[in-house]
């Protein structure tokens, strides 16, 4: 049986700040019905056209249901120019200095992001936490269709700089003995051996903040350790994906708040975590390697 006939039909892109039949409200009242097409996941609407005081209105406010990050988004038809970055940032600030329990994320929303606007706002990346999405209407028959593209993302941090910032000062293992207990030190050897599985280069790195690893005398941190006094608190640079929360929440390991803005699972260990699920420990720890090993 011969497969059905496709029939393909080529989109023209149409610009919506020209066009009189669309406007900015169309487009804000399409995201606040279905926040999951800017492509951020599968955020919420908090607010819309949410005032600031004595700084107009932000057009939409999202939340993630997971983490409770909240996103302050600011649209605009047409290209993107300099009110329009002041009055984003301007907004995010309003809402994390109003709501300092949250994380927040600024995101512009436009037709047209120029790479100039781009060379600007990334001097801000990394200080503030900003997401660039360019915005086409596609026209496909007499249908209407918008995509959105995420041209410049939030920047991502790692465990630790590489070049070895203030949290990065190295130490020793007496200064963690003295910190948390000879008992949790022990705990982070364990998981040493385990690491060493599939790599048996890496070596401890203590630092003032953290215990990572090296590999030839380099910085390795796909993983990092924050001994306590009665607990290990194990840092694993992962994606959040449904995988891995699946393998996560059937071992039952004891969970904080995945780090989005930093893309990194923690785990709270015991003793007995680290024998009895050492199985699911050693797969978390692979795929962590495997993706640092791959950048």
């Amino acid at each position: 049986m011969s497969a059905a006939k496709q029939t393909y039909i080529k989109p023209k892109r149409i610009f919506l700040k020209n066009d009189p039949s669309f406007n900015e409200k169309w487009v804000q009242s399409l995201i606040a019905e279905d926040p999951s097409i800017l492509g951020l996941g599968e955020l919420v609407l908090r607010d819309k056209e949410r005032i600031q005081p004595r700084a107009g209105r932000l057009d939409l406010l999202l939340q993630d249901p997971d983490t409770q990050r909240r996103y302050e988004v600011e649209l605009q038809l047409g290209a993107t120019d300099e009110a329009h970055i002041i009055r984003t940032i301007e907004y995010w600030d309003i809402e994390r200095k109003r709501y300092p329990q949250y994380d927040h994320c600024a995101v512009i929303v436009a037709e047209d992001i120029t790479s100039r606007f781009l060379n600007v706002v990334s001097l801000f990346n990394g200080t503030i936490p900003l997401i660039a999405i360019q915005m086409q209407a596609l026209q496909i028959g007499d249908h209407t269709t918008l995509v959105f593209t995420t041209v410049m993302d939030e920047l991502t941090r790692g465990l630790v700089d590489e070049d070895e910032d203030a949290e990065a000062a190295p130490t020793d293992r007496a200064y963690w003995e003295q910190r948390a207990t000879k008992a949790t030190l022990a705990m982070t050897d364990q998981m040493l051996e385990l690491l060493r599985e599939f790599d048996p280069t890496l070596n401890l790195k203590y630092n003032k903040f953290y215990i990572g690893l090296e590999k030839d005398g380099q910085p390795y941190n796909f993983v990092a350790f924050r001994p306590k006094k009665s607990q290990l608190n194990f840092e694993l640079k992962l994606p959040k994906t449904e995988e891995n929360d699946n393998l996560i929440d059937n071992a039952g390991l004891d969970t904080l708040e995945y780090a989005k803005r930093w893309g990194i699972y923690r785990l709270r260990l015991t003793k007995d975590d680290i024998k009895a699920k050492a199985d699911v420990l050693r797969e978390l720890s692979r795929l962590a390697y495997d993706r640092r090993a791959s950048l």
